[in-house]
């Protein structure tokens, strides 16, 4: 069975969306702040999918897909009518969030999904104007939306186990990945984010290296391994008593923003350093760590010889 889907707020992140969703075989509405937007947009994502093929981007029918599976609808209420799954992705502020929300819960199916794209605002704040609460929860892409392969996927406490496995199944058929995370501020993917780049503009700030060689930095050595390994992976095969050593170091000059973590230290006394013990973050059997370290060098030539292919970004 054909999947509905309806996309509320089309713009650059939810026309993204909106192109993911088709793809994958849903019949998409989108809809915007007016008709007159909603068809413009409408006309702008064919035209972008259109671009798209011809840079090999999308597949070679992308634009035809596209074209017969997303249709304008007129108003918020004609594009939720019958809706298996809505997604809203109107600006961040959560008085035009909780307009929206309450105006989809309005029209749309009691049984229908309803996910926000937020990056920022509590799930649970947003839930306040959600009818049947259980089914709705944050189904975060990423920016831009058609080519970042994951999705944040936020329950709020009211949340329904059926609604998560659910909304991480209709992600799942667009080729993307998921990972479930909790309802706090800034989430998993912000915090991150920003955590790096609060410590980046304080080495700036400090005069320690300029934004371009702190760039260059993070993207030829550690940030290099990301593509691959999340920063767990990347601790254990480093060695956890290494980390630790380096985080005493640290703490000389800055103890409090450096405190050892609580979670490495405990598994330090279990003896536990990672993929040379056997175990740590991620428990890797003795036998497959030989196999782990030739994949892993396989990954990283072979990017080095993709970005020697790309060259460099046109940025200056």
């Amino acid at each position: 069975m054909t999947r509905t889907v309806a996309i509320v707020g089309s713009g650059y992140m939810g026309g993204g969306i909106a192109q993911v969703m088709a793809l994958a075989g849903a019949e998409v509405r989108i809809s915007d702040i007016s008709y007159d937007v909603t068809l413009k947009n409408r006309e702008r994502l064919i035209e972008e999918a259109r671009k798209f093929v011809a840079d090999g981007l999308f597949p070679a029918d992308a634009v035809e897909r596209i074209e017969a599976r997303i249709s304008a609808a007129e108003t918020i209420e004609a594009a939720v009518e019958g809706a298996d799954f809505i997604e809203e992705a109107v600006p961040e502020k959560i008085d035009i969030k909780h307009d929206i929300l309450r105006r989809i819960c309005a029209a749309a199916p009691p049984t229908a999904i309803i996910g926000s794209n937020t990056s920022t605002i509590s799930i649970a704040s947003l839930a306040e104007a959600v009818t049947e609460p259980g089914r709705f929860l944050g189904v975060h892409f990423s920016n831009p939306s058609p080519f970042i392969p994951g999705v944040e996927i936020i329950p709020h406490a009211g949340t329904s186990e059926e609604t998560v496995r659910e909304a991480c199944a209709i992600v799942h058929e667009t080729g993307k990945e998921t990972a479930t995370v909790s309802d706090v501020t800034g989430f998993v993917l912000n915090r991150l984010q920003y955590a790096l780049f609060h410590e980046a503009t304080q080495l700036l700030e400090e005069g320690v290296a300029s934004a371009e060689d702190i760039d260059t930095l993070v993207r030829t050595t550690f940030g290099f391994r990301l593509p691959f390994f999340g920063p767990f992976a990347i601790a254990d095969m480093a060695g956890l008593d290494v980390y630790n050593f380096c985080y005493q170091s640290l703490q000389k000059d800055f103890p409090e923003r450096f405190a050892t973590p609580k979670v490495l230290s405990d598994l330090i006394d279990q003896g536990k350093m990672g993929t040379k013990s056997g175990g740590g973050f991620t428990d890797v059997p003795a036998e497959r760590i030989p196999d782990l370290i030739a994949w892993r060098n396989r990954a990283y030539v072979k990017l080095s010889k993709l970005l020697d292919e790309l060259g460099p970004p046109p940025m200056s």
